[in-house]
């Protein structure tokens, strides 16, 4: 059944995970959307991305579940053969961890980031028709009390009743609403990443036992260092990441081609099998990981611009929620937004921000808990007690139904809004005092 319509204009700046799920909620809602995005085709970049089951539920509420079938023949399915964690040095696995019953209304997702997102672009453009305008930089945003706006580069300018700069980690939305340019830090970390076939792995007596089984998930946990390798779709497809000390100067390029030899210094004294698996790799990608210290607000002045995503709050890659927490964000916008009406813009893009922002600031922490978990680890404590080097899935961040809680309590939001003080008319509220996170 079509949704009432709203009469409410919406613009999303950029058509990754967050901006697209945005778009497809608020067509769900009954708004007007559109998405601008600077890319000037559609790519299959990347590798590896994981979606809990609370944006499996998601996913699902979409094209009466054909869009999670979609999903379902892409990603990897580790019924069988679950999470083997293994010490860095001996090999030897420490900890088998099985997977959860896969649900129905609410699957967990892991592939290839490059093939799931030309899925969801597909369906937002092809089958919503959704207008999604490609090769368009925006080059400007702007508000005032009753609409807000872009200007691209063409100088061609659009106003809506609200913008949501869902434009990544090198937001421009984020100036304005900030009012300074946000610059990022180095965190000391950084990831190597790297997506290839599995032909060598095959040839080789050394790995072909990953690729000759199905699916499979390990990890190799050492000081300072995890190494994860997956291989999916039946094993023909092979994929790595490794986070690792780096100590390098960081600016706003922090994704580069990266060098075997590096990743062998590093792997040196490890299980032999971790070499063996990255030898066989084509290229990779050296990622650093910087940090931004947590936004005070993600609304402007007037309200009518809203962050979302990675431009609000990027994630650790250890918590495997940064995608996941995105689309909840476009979700819950699209509900606040036909909660409030198309009169009460400004007080639901306010009430958005006070139901998101304490969840994503303690589902944030679990990326640097996480990590710290498997950098630090107490080998005496995992002979113990192996489960304590597990990969937390914690059941308040995965059993969590964006849509249903932003409905169940937009009106509360609204109400406590009333009762705050607001350091100055028509400005957001500031939120809990920032510590620092990982982009």
């Amino acid at each position: 059944m079509a949704p009432t319509p709203t009469g409410i204009n919406v613009i999303i700046v950029g058509a990754g995970f967050g901006g697209l799920t945005a778009a497809i909620e608020c067509h769900r809602q009954g708004h007007n959307v559109s998405i601008y995005e600077n890319f000037p085709a559609l790519k299959t970049l990347g590798d590896i991305i994981s979606f809990g089951a609370n944006g499996g539920r998601i996913f699902a509420r979409w094209a009466d579940g054909a869009i999670a079938k979609k999903f379902r023949s892409l990603c990897i399915d580790l019924t069988e053969y679950g999470f083997r964690i293994h010490k860095y040095d001996t090999g030897e696995v420490v900890y088998h961890q099985p997977t959860p019953p896969q649900r129905e209304e609410a699957p967990v997702f892991n592939g290839h980031r490059g093939e799931l997102h030309e899925v969801v672009f597909n369906y937002a453009r092809d089958e919503l028709g959704i207008p999604i305008h490609l090769g368009q930089h925006v080059d400007e945003y702007f508000e005032t009390e009753d609409k807000a706006g872009i200007v691209l580069k063409s100088g061609e300018k659009i106003e809506a009743d609200i913008v949501i700069g869902a434009d990544g980690v090198r937001s421009k939305a984020r100036e304005l609403v900030l009012g300074y340019v946000d610059k990022p830090k180095s965190s000391g970390y950084a990831v190597w990443r790297a997506w290839f076939s599995n032909k060598d792995m095959i040839a080789d007596p050394r790995t072909k036992e990953f690729c000759e089984n199905g699916d499979t998930f390990n990890g190799w946990i050492g000081p300072d260092v995890h190494f994860l390798f997956s291989t999916i779709k039946g094993g023909k497809d092979c994929c790595w990441v490794l986070t690792h000390k780096d100590e390098h100067d960081i600016d706003e390029s922090w994704s580069f081609p990266g060098k075997l030899e590096d990743v062998y210094k590093v792997l040196e004294g490890w299980d032999p099998v971790c070499k063996a698996i990255v030898e066989k790799t084509p290229s990779l990608v050296d990622w650093k990981l910087v940090y931004r210290d947590p936004l005070p607000t993600w609304v402007s002045k007037h309200a009518r611009i809203l962050l979302l995503g990675d431009a609000a709050h990027p994630f650790l890659p250890t918590s495997a929620q940064g995608a996941t927490q995105a689309m909840e964000d476009g979700v819950t916008i699209a509900v606040a937004l036909k909660r409030g009406g198309k009169d009460g813009v400004p007080a639901a893009v306010r009430a958005h921000q006070e139901l998101r922002y304490d969840r994503v600031r303690a589902v944030q922490k679990t990326g640097e808990s996480t990590r710290d978990r498997w950098h630090k680890t107490d080998w005496d404590t995992v002979k113990k007690n192996p489960k304590s080097i597990e990969f937390p899935r914690e059941d308040w961040i995965h059993g969590f139904d964006a849509e249903k809680y932003a409905e169940d309590n937009y009106d509360d939001a609204v109400k406590k809004l009333a009762v705050k003080q607001e350091p100055a008319e028509g400005t957001a509220p500031l939120a809990a005092a920032p510590t620092a996170v990982a982009v």
